[in-house]
């Protein structure tokens, strides 16, 4: 029978859990024991007794002996090196795990002899959707980066007609058409806002005119950019300068400025540059889900706003850690939907054959499968 153990997270400010005690009832179908820590769903809403209601054993947070015991860790980032060297050999490590050139998970995989699925790594084919946890966090980056604009702009959203005359609606430009961009401007135009959408595919625009947005038309040039496996392709220094150019006008006339570009891995494209911000009204708001891989958008801080000559440029990193109990909902169904086939029989069974375990499973006993990612460069 396969132990599973749900940890108390590690990272401070990190509110969401891995499992729900709705989850944990369907492991427990499955034919495996499942331990959480105590106070591990506290701050997502989901309290111990609710987990032990369903058949979940309760233990004290970071016991070394209890993580001896596991055979499966779900996480929802990756934990505290003492926890993974406290893990037994052959164990498997399932969550969001920061994968990108991380050597120092590299090294502790290798040597505590684990398994490890980086779900940041799941292919993006139509039978991945219901564990994609990139687009579950994602969709509610999105919706909540517009209500911190709506709540920091100087102006209304809607347009309004009132006795003293008519309150003209805010004007919101969203950078980025992928998963997060495309729920800002559901969320945007929900509240009544005119929307722009500005995105180096031209393939997303008819998403964006669906959903009651503008597109903004990428620069005619011949080396536009497209798409690789789902995810937006880096584009070249002369198209994002051309884009740049094309998007100052309107910023200008902008009141938000919502950034969700990013491409896993890499470095954000810088999108919104100082002379831009320059241009922009004073009480207009950015916010910037990229910060945290350098920012779409120049002097943004992450963990911080920045007032800058009037502007603010609010740091959207971490945003569905504001929204833990159903960003915590979302990413559990996520980590049941990837690890039920696993589950077979009493045992772990992770087929390499299956094209999801083995686009997420970066290392194997030890054996790191993805140093293309863990580890690029090194020899």
């Amino acid at each position: 029978m396969p132990r599973l153990l749900i940890p108390v997270e590690a990272l401070p400010g990190e509110t969401r859990v891995a499992a729900t005690p709705d989850t944990v009832k369907k492991f427990l179908s499955l034919g495996c024991s499942v331990v959480v820590e105590r106070s591990a769903g506290t701050s997502s809403g989901y309290l111990d007794q609710a987990y032990a209601d369903v058949g979940a054993e309760l233990s004290s947070p970071g016991d070394p002996g209890v993580w001896r015991q596991a055979d499966l860790v779900l996480c929802v980032q990756t934990p505290a090196p003492a926890m993974l060297s406290s893990m037994k050999r052959q164990a498997v490590l399932a969550g969001l795990l920061s994968p990108y050139s991380n050597e120092n998970l590299a090294n502790s995989l290798q040597a505590g002899g684990l398994s490890a699925m980086a779900l940041e790594l799941l292919p993006r084919i139509s039978r991945a959707q219901s564990a994609d946890a990139l687009s579950s966090q994602a969709n509610i980056a999105g919706y909540k980066a517009v209500l911190l604009a709506s709540s920091a702009l100087d102006r209304y959203f809607p347009m309004l007609m009132t006795a003293a005359g008519t309150v003209q609606p805010a004007r919101v430009v969203i950078l980025g058409a992928g998963v997060a961009g495309l729920q800002a401007v559901a969320t945007a135009r929900r509240l009544g806002a005119v929307v722009y959408v500005s995105d180096i595919r031209p393939a997303v625009k008819e998403q964006v005119e669906s959903l009651g947005a503008r597109f903004i038309d990428p620069p005619e040039m011949d080396d536009k950019p497209a798409e690789s496996g789902g995810y937006a392709k880096q584009a070249s220094d002369a198209f994002l300068a051309a884009q740049r150019q094309q998007l100052s006008d309107q910023l200008a006339e902008a009141d938000v400025a919502i950034c969700t570009a990013q491409v896993p891995g890499r470095q954000a494209p810088r999108l919104i540059s100082e002379d831009m911000l320059d241009r922009m009204r004073p009480g207009a708001v950015v916010v910037d889900l990229a910060v945290a891989q350098g920012g779409n958008c120049a002097g943004t801080v992450v963990d911080q706003t920045v007032d800058r000559k009037g502007v603010k440029l609010i740091a959207g990193n971490d945003l569905p850690c504001s929204v833990p109990n159903h960003a915590s909902a979302l990413y559990a169904r996520n980590l049941i939907a990837l690890l039920e086939p696993v589950l077979k029989e009493g045992a772990i069974n992770l087929d390499t054959e299956d094209e999801l375990i083995a686009g997420c499973l970066i290392s194997q006993d030890g054996s790191i499968r993805r140093s293309d990612v863990l580890t690029p460069g090194v020899k």
